[in-house]
C-alpha cells in the first residue's frame, strides 16, 4: 500500500521553497513531518560566496523544502513556518544569535515570494516583522552531519519547544 501511495505522489507536481528560522536542525525536524512535504534538506542560503567551506559569509541557515502544492498550499506552509519562529527578532531565534540565524523565506519563483509578502501583510504589526522575503541567490547543502540531526540526536539543543517541534509527527 505504501508503494502505491508513493507512486501516486511521484506523479504529482512538486515545488521548492527555502525557510530560514534559526538553527536548521529544528526547522528541518519540524518541516519534514508536515502534510504535503516530499523532502527536506539542511543548507544555507543567500551568502556572499560560492561555498561555506571557510565561513558562513552572509549565509542564512535554512531548510530546502520540496512539497506537493496539491496537498499543502504555500500559504498554509508559511503558516506552519510562522509557528516555529519569532518574526520580530533580528538575527536571533532562541539562544541562536547571529546573522546566520536570521529568519527568511527564499525562492526562485516570484509567486512564492508574493504569497509570503501577502501572508506577512495580513498580520498585525506586519511592519515590525523582520522576516526576509527574497529571491534565492544561492544555496549550499549542509554536510551530512547536519542532515536530519534531531532525528539522530533527539536531545541536542533546539530553539523550538518539543511540544511544537513534534506537533505534526
Amino acid at each position: 500500500m505504501k508503494t502505491q501511495q508513493h507512486n501516486k505522489q511521484a506523479n504529482r507536481t512538486q515545488e521548492i521553497i527555502y525557510f530560514a528560522g534559526g538553527c536548521l536542525w529544528g526547522v528541518q525536524e519540524f518541516m519534514k513531518h508536515l502534510p504535503g512535504i516530499f523532502t527536506t534538506e539542511a543548507g544555507r542560503a543567500n551568502g556572499l560566496t560560492d561555498s561555506t567551506d571557510s565561513s558562513y559569509d552572509g549565509y542564512a541557515e535554512c531548510v530546502k523544502v520540496t512539497f506537493y502544492p496539491s496537498a499543502v498550499n504555500l500559504d498554509e506552509l508559511i503558516g506552519y513556518f510562522f509557528e516555529i519562529i519569532d518574526p520580530y527578532s533580528v538575527n536571533k531565534q532562541g539562544e541562536d544569535i547571529g546573522k546566520k540565524y536570521r529568519t527568511g523565506i527564499y525562492s526562485q519563483h516570484s509567486g512564492h515570494l508574493n504569497t509570503a509578502i501577502e501572508y506577512i501583510a495580513r498580520h498585525d504589526n506586519a511592519d515590525k516583522m523582520v522576516v526576509e522575503v527574497l529571491p534565492l541567490l544561492n544555496y549550499v547543502k549542509s554536510d551530512e552531519e547536519h542532515q536530519e540531526r534531531l532525528t539522530r540526536f533527539p536531545n541536542d539543543y533546539c530553539h523550538i519547544p518539543k511540544q511544537i517541534l513534534h506537533k505534526y509527527k
